[in-house]
Formats: C-alpha cells, structure tokens, sequence
C-alpha cells in the first residue's frame, strides 16, 4: 500500500506554499485536505484555507495560530514541513497528491461495492447506480461534502453578492432564459433546481424549452437532451426553424429561395459547434439518465443544462406502481440536479380534467401524478395559448353546423403569431406570475411580449444571425 501515498511529496507541497503562499490559490484548485495522507497534513491545509478565507498571511505564525484553536497543532510534522526545502515548481507534485488521493478512494470503494452487494444484498440496479454515482463524485472531485461551517458560508455568501453587484440591475444570478420577464421572476434557472414545464398537447411546451436550450447555447454553455417522443433530426430541424426564421415545414420539404438556403448554411455551421447532446433513445429509466448525465458531464464539464422530454414517457424499475415510479423519478432528477449542480428541466403532460373547465389555464394539480413532481419542483411552468381552444370550438361548431346541414361562417382566422401565457405556478426562490409572450407558429419559437419581430439577416463576414432590434447575436 506503499504506492498510495507519499509523505515527502506532501511535506514538499506544504512548504512550498508556506514558503511562497502566492501559490495557494492554484494548490487549492487542484486538491483538498481529504487528499492529503498524512492527518497532520490534512489540518495544516485545512488551517492554510482557513488563513486564506479571512484573509491572514498563510505562514507559519498563522498557520500554528489557526491549528492552535483546534487543538491540531503537531510540532514535529510542522518541524519536518518547515525543514523541507521548498519547490520551484509543484505542478507535477500536486497532480501525485490528487492521483494517490483517487487510487485510495477507488480501494474504498471496492470495499463499499462488496458490503452493498453481498452484506446488504442490495438489488443489482442500486449498486450500479451506487458504484456509478460514487466514480462521478471521484472523477469529478465532488464528493459528498462534511457539513459547512459559518465563516465559510458568510464569506461565499459575501462574495455571491460582490459578484450580483458588479453584474449592475442585470437581475440574472442562474442561466439567462433569454425571455426579459421570466429571467426578472426567476432570475435565472439556478444550479440545482428541478424545472418543469408542463402543458396540454401542441401547446408549445418542448418548443419553449429548446428556445431555453438554445439560449444556453448562445452563452457557450453546453446542453444535454433526453428525447423520449422525438428524434434528434426534428429537434434540430425545430431549433433551426427558430434561430432562422425560416418555417420548419419549409425545412422538411427543403423548399426555400437561393437567401433561406444561404441562411440556413451559416445557421448549421454555427450550431455544428455548439456543445449539444442529445439522446433520442425512447426507452430510459431514471438510472440511465442517471448514468448517462455523470459520464456526460464528466467528459464535458461545460454541460449547464439538461432537459427531459418528458417525464411520464420515463420508465420505472421493479413492480411498483405508476404513481410510486413517478414519484421516484422526480426525486431522482432533483437528486441528480443537486449532485451535478445544474438545473434540470422536465417536461410533463397535464390530466385531461383542464379541458372540462370553462377557464382551461392549468394549475398545480393539472399535473399527472402531482403529488412527487409539485413537492420535488423548484420552478413549475405551465404553458398556455387560448388560441389552440378557440380553434378547436370553432371546428366544433362547424362540425355540427355540417351534420345538421347548416351554414356555419365563423370570425375566427388562424394567426401567424399567437398569444401565449407562462404561468409560473411555483417558484421556490421568487414569485409567481404570468409572463406574457408571442409564439410564432411557423418558426416555433416564443419571445417576449411586445418584441419586435425577428427579422434575420446573413452576414457573409461573420455568419451572425441577428435580431432586427438587438446588436447581439442571437444564434
């Protein structure tokens, strides 16, 4: 077990710091005290973050001062670190800290596989999603946290509000949404949180949320979508509508002029770059989504949003029944949102019992098998466009009018660009509301209320696809 530490490369590190703590900062972005072997060593780091948290001189006298009020201080191993000549360079040493620190977790872990799987005789999928969830949190140097103490907190407090001040009134602390009211409600999705977005059928549910995705996109974040219904062909066909302006049904047949062709090339040249992924297998369990978004993320740390298209369309493990899967899978993504730091939004049909009211706007316990998904949300959207049930009435009425053999003209006309309502039917951190938006039928995509039509342009030297009223790119 010799190869899992060594104690002179630590002792090495820890002089090197004391002897220039300008190098710290960077130590402290590589390892943490747990990676240190040695127990002494472990406290002496841990009395160096507590020196750089208040802002004291990481040396030797606040060093001893800080490990003192522990009661931790160790002569010796201080004597052996400070007789330790101190390193020109110590990359290469931290990097063998945190490889023997991974080496030893991973022998623990060997031992955790076997007391699960034979001791506790855990089902097979449990230990899987045991096993995986702890090689994230090893890979991805995310392991579960001891408990966070008060100087820590009120500091990363004070430093969150540092950063909200120099963002001005932007009012946006999570993912930018892209929509100007609902990024005032919320702001932002934050890391973490469960988002579900939920909707009658052709209301415009998965076209909302790829508008979001798209937004993420435009920010240089990645994006990661389960697609249970659709193939990743027509989400992309869907997100190229929306960025181009061109119609999808346009899209599909490939019937566009010499300028639509010309923009469409710059807008698939653009978006061949962004970091989207997307899994259209129609068949997934809570642990695959599980699996799949741990390996993602750790292969591309950029990940900053995931949606799930949609929840009810997700499959349970074991004999349980629908309500009790639901209620699982809705702990899960809010688990796994908390574990990859990262908002997760699912998508979720609603009870057909909405059609029978007169006022059809959806409430919290429109949503099939609420009980699980209203307590595990932390933001609840309902999408919402009175036009789709005055189209429907008025086919109704001429229906009948047909089968009594009468005329029937109605004033109702299809509009390129309908109303539309968000209504924010929970909000953990803010309030709730109605965000008012316009959905562009053709394109499938919302903006703000208000907005001045898109209008694209191509742009030959920079392939930028611009909003009419805005200088920012909005591909």
């Amino acid at each position: 077990m010799d190869n899992l530490h060594n104690i002179n490369i630590e002792r090495s590190v820890l002089s090197s710091i004391l002897f220039n703590p300008v190098s710290f900062e960077d130590v402290a972005s590589e390892i943490k005290p747990r990676d240190f072997y040695l127990p002494a060593h472990r406290y002496i780091y841990e009395a160096m973050e507590a020196c750089e948290r208040d802002d004291l001189p990481i040396d030797e006298e606040f060093v001893k001062k800080k490990l003192g009020q522990e009661e931790r201080f160790d002569e010796n191993a201080m004597l052996e670190i400070l007789s330790t000549n101190p390193l020109p360079s110590i990359k290469a040493y931290v990097h063998e800290i945190r490889e023997k620190s991974i080496k030893r977790e991973l022998i623990k872990l060997t031992a955790d596989i076997r007391e699960v799987a034979v001791e506790k005789d855990l089902p097979s999928h449990e230990v899987v999603d045991l096993v995986q969830q702890k090689l994230y949190q090893i890979t991805a140097d995310n392991s579960n946290k001891e408990f966070r103490d008060a100087p820590e907190m009120s500091k990363a407090t004070m430093e969150h509000i540092l950063e909200m001040k120099k963002r001005g009134n932007a009012g946006v602390v999570g993912l930018n949404t892209g929509f100007t009211e609902l990024n005032r409600l919320t702001t932002g999705f934050g890391d973490g949180d469960l988002i579900i977005v939920a909707a009658r059928p052709s209301m415009g549910k998965t076209a909302l949320t790829l508008n979001l995705a798209q937004q993420v996109l435009d920010d240089s974040k990645g994006v990661a979508i389960f697609s249970l219904e659709m193939p990743a062909e027509q989400l992309m066909l869907r997100m190229l509508s929306s960025k181009t302006s061109i119609p999808l049904q346009k899209l599909k047949v490939g019937d566009m002029n010499d300028d639509e062709w010309s923009r469409l090339g710059g807008a698939v040249d653009i978006m061949s770059k962004k970091k989207l992924f997307v899994d259209d297998n129609g068949n997934v369990t809570i642990h695959n989504v599980r699996a799949k978004l741990r390996k993602l993320k750790t292969q591309h740390p950029e990940i900053a949003l995931c949606v799930i298209d949609y929840l009810q369309l997700m499959t349970g493990t074991g004999n349980k029944d629908r309500h009790q899967e639901v209620s699982d899978i809705s702990r899960g993504l809010k688990l796994l949102a908390r574990e990859l730091e990262m908002p997760i939004i699912a998508l979720s049909q609603l009870n057909r019992g909405v059609e029978s009211r007169n006022d059809k706007r959806p409430m919290m316990s429109d949503i099939r098998e609420s009980g699980a998904i209203e307590q595990d949300a932390d933001l609840i959207m309902f999408v919402y466009r009175d036009d789709i049930y005055r189209m429907r009435e008025e086919k109704d009425k001429e229906q009948k009018a047909r089968v009594a053999g009468e005329q029937y003209k109605s004033n109702f006309f299809e509009k390129p660009e309908e109303n539309a309502e968000l209504i924010i039917g929970k909000n953990r951190n803010g309030p709730t509301g109605v965000v008012d938006m316009v959905f562009q039928k053709a394109c499938t995509k919302f903006i703000d209320a208000g907005g001045v039509p898109i209008e694209v342009v191509y742009d030959d030297s920079n392939t930028d696809i611009r909003d009419a009223n805005m200088s920012m790119p909005i591909l």
